[in-house]
């Protein structure tokens, strides 16, 4: 509270000022300190769980590819084809069919990165504004 009587002089007062508003950043670093480490720490949760999820999802891709090879084979077995030569030939046509699924969904993405480089024009544009208006002043 402020006192209407206090006796300490102005230096003394700025002092006390200075002294309490520096306190109060510091606070509030300490704060934002706190709230940025919860959110990291339930951000890191988060991404924990969606790559168990994902390794959950890929073994679960690996079952159903699997099934979609014993499934083919079993058909061409049927259509009187040796069990052996069955067997191996759909796990090749279910691997090939998968290999250029991948293929088209990289070759894709890859295309979209090469023509969308990273490139900073706003902070390049940026400084040589400040390296012209810089160059104005010592001229």
């Amino acid at each position: 509270m402020l006192n209407p009587r206090d006796d300490r002089s102005l230096p003394d007062l700025m002092t006390g000022l200075v002294t309490d508003i520096a306190g109060l950043f510091r606070k509030e670093i300490d704060l934002a300190k706190a709230e940025a480490s919860e959110s990291l720490d339930r951000a890191i949760g988060s991404i924990e769980t969606l790559m168990v999820g994902l390794i959950f999802a890929i073994a679960a891709i690996g079952v159903l590819l699997s099934a979609v090879v014993e499934g083919l084979g079993g058909l061409l077995i049927q259509q009187g084809m040796q069990e052996a030569n069955a067997h191996a030939l759909s796990a090749v046509v279910v691997g090939l069919v998968v290999g250029v699924l991948a293929w088209v969904m990289i070759s894709r993405s890859l295309a979209k990165l090469g023509n969308r480089s990273i490139r900073f024009e706003k902070t390049t544009a940026s400084l040589q504004r400040d390296l012209d208006v810089a160059k104005e002043t010592v001229k």
